[in-house]
């Protein structure tokens, strides 16, 4: 479970205070940014052209200390079975952006079972029985810290593995690289569950997304390359010089992203083809961005007969995927690594002193499109950029042939003038992410801390002091302008859609001075795009949800009208799950649901605090690291405790 991730969200928006404030209202566009063209895939056609060109651009952009930690700010100092029998009863599936599309989560279910991994454990309960009836654990438990993902088709489950954590800032969390390798295990779930075979991947896990019974793994790995140790009392100018000398004897296999494949006893390590790899004009060769394709109903085996990764020479932060595209997009400030190296020099081809100052690379969001839309590997289709910074992956969004994009500029994290950021969308077109046209000037002085795409209607959330929801007409995809504001204090971190003309906000409530106080739900009226109105709110003072940074973590369920959220009280830590009634004008709190409190026992002992919730029927299911409860939906009374021995 990602508890740390949780734990840190919750302390980030409990301590949050921002500062006097500009106004937030809608001012004129300081002009469109057309970027495309700066951003453009070119294919190695070997593996001779692929290694002269890396070697020279990473030998440009290797500091005194290697490739550096990654950092992530810029410095400022520089589908169900076919063995069913029975249909299942109406269950809750993710909370995922597109219908569709699933995204990897702790807990699955087709209705008749519940699939969950924690603490390195997977579980299947039988929904009907309520008992376990399948337990496997897939790491050693002194390796029960990783964190763990599910999705599953039909009788398959893959299981994705992650080193490191996240590191939440307000309401946004990106993840930071762990230790190397990333470990996908493909499970029998038919029977007894067994693994089929384990995909490792030497990198950071980025995100997946899976269409059908096809999921698409993005990996960011940097360059197998062994540097020299640092001779005592070295200058860094000498250090630098010798990290460059070994990138330039470096072999093509250095940068050619490895996995190992193991598969009915035997074990493989394969490499992706330097005739699979494609960079951008402007690149720093110090990561590599690699998809690969896994196909839950493959011959059991071969588990990845179905894998032909692509990769490309560059950073990746963030994934949004339709039934046909998958997006990849970076920020090169994200990745900023170092001051030793002036990176907006090396990427023009200049190679830059070790004592040059810092230069921060340009603040833009690159965006890569690959269709998915057939069998096998990924095919390239186009690249652009757009000014700014992504929130998360909301920030996107694919429809009718163009991708809109949500970003703020010159936002403070970066080090940049206080009261200069603002925000803007960028309509794309989706084929060739040229721009097609654009509004800015959301919110200066502030950034954005939520957004959701619903049609042809846009909905931008900024913070700094207020909450300025922004309701955006883009019918005119070249001409997409604010069609109505609305001021209230606090902030929603999560949009969700409730219906024809209704829309629910999960975030913090604020004082005027913008102190966060605590959760708060919001129930919009958006029917009228030029005059959006707040019905109805529901306060928790001096808590956090989770659903403000993972929207896996928010429920709602138009069939009754009900929404679930898991809320934790900061001061005294505990958790659980309120369950809300949303009707057309109002949000009422119908109650709470709390797991068991184990013993102390002088001890760690897990944490009862509710991650997730589903429906099944006419029963209400709460997931925490201890276990199941079940609880009947009219009245919530406990139907079934199922913990997790």
């Amino acid at each position: 479970m990602k508890t740390w991730m949780r734990t840190a969200g919750v302390l980030a928006a409990a301590g949050l205070l921002v500062t006097a404030c500009a106004d937030g209202r809608a001012t004129p566009s300081p002009g469109t940014a057309d970027l495309t063209g700066k951003v453009r895939l070119v294919s190695y056609s070997g593996c001779d052209e692929m290694t002269a060109g890396l070697r020279e651009t990473t030998a440009r952009n290797v500091t005194a200390w290697g490739f550096g930690p990654g950092l992530m700010f810029a410095r400022s100092d520089a589908a169900a079975s076919a063995k069913q029998a029975t249909p299942a009863p109406s269950y809750s599936t993710t909370n995922v952006q597109e219908a569709g599309v699933d995204e990897p989560d702790v807990i699955k279910t087709d209705g008749k079972r519940v699939i969950s991994v924690s603490a390195g454990v997977l579980r299947v309960v039988d929904t009907a029985s309520r008992a376990v009836t399948g337990t496997l654990r897939l790491v050693p438990p002194d390796q029960s810290w990783m964190q763990g993902d599910l999705l599953v088709s039909g009788d398959r489950a893959l299981v994705l593995f992650q080193g490191g954590g996240a590191i939440p800032f307000g309401a946004m969390a990106k993840r930071r690289p762990g230790p190397d390798g990333s470990m996908y295990l493909l499970v029998d779930l038919s029977g007894r569950p067994r693994v089929l075979g384990t995909l490792t991947a030497h990198g950071t896990h980025v995100d997946a997304r899976q269409v059908g019974s096809t999921v698409r793994i993005v990996v960011r790995s940097q360059p197998e390359i062994t540097f020299p140790p640092p001779k005592e009392n070295a200058a860094e100018s000498e250090m630098l010089d010798r990290n460059r000398e070994a990138v330039r004897s470096a072999p093509a296999e250095a940068w050619q992203p490895s996995y190992e494949i193991e598969s009915g006893g035997a074990r493989r390590t394969e490499r992706v083809g330097c005739d699979q790899v494609s960079h951008p004009d402007e690149f720093t060769g110090t990561s590599m961005l690699t998809v690969h394709t896994v196909d839950l109903a493959a011959d059991p085996a071969q588990p990845f007969a179905a894998d032909t990764p692509v990769a490309v020479a560059a950073d990746g932060d963030t994934v949004y995927g339709t039934r046909s595209s998958l997006y990849v997009t970076s920020n090169p400030r994200w990745w900023f690594a170092g001051p030793a190296v002036d990176v907006a020099a090396g990427a023009a081809g200049a190679a830059a002193p070790a004592t040059s100052a810092p230069a921060a690379p340009p603040e833009r969001t690159e965006v890569h499109r690959f269709d998915i839309g057939g069998a096998g590997a990924p095919r390239y289709v186009s690249s652009g950029a757009v000014p700014g910074r992504l929130l998360n992956q909301y920030s996107l969004s694919e429809y009718e042939g163009r991708l809109r994009v949500a970003t703020t500029s010159d936002a403070e994290v970066f080090g940049a003038t206080p009261g200069t950021s603002q925000s803007g969308v960028y309509v794309l077109d989706a084929n060739t992410l040229g721009q097609v046209g654009s509004v800015t000037g959301l919110g200066r002085g502030e950034r954005i801390y939520s957004v959701r795409f619903i049609g042809d209607l846009g909905y931008v959330v900024t913070f700094r002091q207020t909450d300025p929801l922004y309701a955006l007409d883009l019918r005119d995809p070249a001409r997409p302008r604010v069609s109505g504001e609305l001021k209230i204090t606090g902030y929603s971190a999560y949009l969700h859609p409730a219906g024809d003309g209704r829309l629910i906000g999960i975030g913090q409530e604020a004082s005027t001075e913008g102190r966060a106080t605590g959760t708060q739900i919001s129930l919009f009226d958006v029917s009228d795009p030029a005059a959006p109105t707040i019905l109805s709110r529901f306060h928790q003072p001096d808590s956090g949800s989770e659903a403000e940074w993972d929207p896996h973590a928010f429920l709602y369920w138009p069939e009754s009208g009900l929404a679930m959220v898991p809320l934790t009280n900061w001061s005294r830590g505990a958790g659980a799950a309120v369950v809300l009634r949303v009707g057309d004008d109002a949000i009422a709190e119908k109650g709470v649901i709390t797991h068991p409190v184990p013993p102390k026992d002088g001890v760690s002992a897990p944490d009862p605090s509710i991650h997730r919730c589903l429906v099944i029927g006419d029963t209400l299911w709460t997931l925490s690291d201890l276990g199941l409860k079940v609880s009947d939906s009219s009245t919530l009374a406990d139907r079934a405790w199922i913990p997790f021995a």
